[in-house]
């Protein structure tokens, strides 16, 4: 948790604010690997993991293959706006990161910790997978995912 202090001058724990990461996969990998797809739903995964710990999550990252020095990534932490990074599972990080190991290096040097959820993937059935498409391939018809 983080400090910071208030108006009269008492300390004040904050909580620690989070960059839930989550992986771009095109559409045409639904049936392969639906959870790479469903970008929403591992950000919701990374969601339910921070709150569980009083977390907030300050930012959602969609990217692929992203450089592990892109500005992206280390504009809020460079303003002192970000004290960690979590993604769904190792898997996501590999494939959202050029180099997961540069990337950790970089937030060792920072001072930025890196976390993974460490559940189990959802299972999809055909009803997830089509809610899946359906989000995906209508979103400039209002349709809002839901």
């Amino acid at each position: 948790m983080g400090e910071a202090r208030d108006a009269i001058g008492t300390v004040v724990t904050l909580p620690l604010r989070v960059v839930a990461i989550a992986i771009l996969t095109p559409l045409e990998e639904l049936e392969r690997d639906p959870f790479l797809v469903d970008s929403r739903g591992q950000h919701a995964m990374c969601a339910r993991w921070a709150a569980e710990r009083g977390y907030v999550v300050t930012r959602e990252l969609l990217v692929r293959g992203l450089r592990p020095d892109h500005a992206v990534l280390w504009t809020d932490v460079d303003a002192g706006l970000v004290d960690l990074f979590v993604a769904p599972s190792r898997r996501v990080l590999e494939r959202a990161l050029a180099s997961v190991e540069e990337f950790t290096a970089q937030c060792a040097r920072r001072g930025v910790r890196v976390e993974t959820v460490g559940r189990a993937e959802p299972a999809y059935d055909a009803t997830m997978k089509a809610r899946v498409h359906r989000r995906l391939s209508m979103p400039t018809a209002g349709y809002d995912g839901r």
